[in-house]
């Protein structure tokens, strides 16, 4: 749980901050899910997101508070946070990874790789996201999507519900980062 925290503060404080036009910084990133199925549809929005990634390094820390995924029914919301996610024990997820290839001072689109690490209930599995990375001048937007299965995060699901939640959930995301300035 504060293996993410401890990382954004070292992140932050061991880089030489003579080249702080190299990090960057969002606290509002957007992860959304969706999971199909046939009784009814299950999704979420979490829009309170903190990342920093660092241009220099290609490299890209996630931090997330699980409740903060806003539902469409207080119910799913109830359920995923207790039954599924145990976000009482199992707060935050994480992602720490490196872009590969990427260049920073390219102007507009670049389609890369992102390589790393998922902590979902403390159950950290490698994983390899498509991003597409927009330079605007000096601030960077990275979107993407990716799919986890559940029984990667051993979360359970009892046998009666089994056929009404997704064994893959697919999972979009959307950062814009700002130079962080200490």
């Amino acid at each position: 749980m504060n293996k993410i925290i401890v990382l954004l503060v070292l992140l932050i404080h061991l880089t030489d901050f003579e080249t702080t036009s190299d990090q960057f910084i969002t606290r509002q990133g957007q992860i959304s899910f969706f999971s199909y199925t046939s009784v009814e549809n299950i999704e979420a929005r979490n829009n309170q997101v903190l990342s920093i990634i660092d241009i220099s390094k290609s490299e890209i820390a996630v931090s997330m508070l699980m409740n903060a995924f806003v539902f469409k029914k207080s119910l799913m919301h109830e359920h995923f946070n207790e039954s599924y996610i145990e976000s009482d024990l199992y707060p935050k997820a994480t992602f720490e990874g490196n872009i590969i290839d990427f260049d920073p001072l390219a102007l507009g689109i670049q389609t890369k790789i992102i390589k790393g690490k998922l902590t979902i209930r403390g159950i950290t599995k490698d994983i390899e996201i498509k991003t597409t990375i927009e330079n605007n001048n000096g601030s960077y937007l990275l979107t993407g999507d990716f799919e986890v299965a559940v029984q990667d995060f051993d979360i359970k699901i009892p046998p009666i519900l089994a056929p009404n939640i997704a064994k893959i959930i697919s999972i979009t995301f959307r950062f814009e980062y700002q130079t962080y300035e200490k």
